[in-house]
């Protein structure tokens, strides 16, 4: 019987931390938008550009090496 006077301070000491934390998700708007990763999931992205490149790695990568204009 002498667990039970550390077991219940413990219990409420965790209780009282999942509130506190159940609350703070509450204050910064965890959950707002409850749809919008439900209906965010079923729509495809747009692809994404590929990122500019400069003449020379269009160059190698299109198989050329450097060649003298003139």
């Amino acid at each position: 019987m002498d667990v039970l006077l550390y077991l219940i301070p413990v219990a409420l000491g965790m209780g009282a931390i999942g509130l506190g934390a159940f609350l703070w998700a509450l204050k910064s708007g965890q959950f707002e938008d409850l749809d919008g990763a439900a209906h965010r999931i079923l729509f495809e992205d747009d692809a994404i550009p590929p990122p500019p490149t400069s003449p020379e790695n269009s160059a190698k990568s299109n198989g050329l090496k450097n060649q003298d204009p003139n």
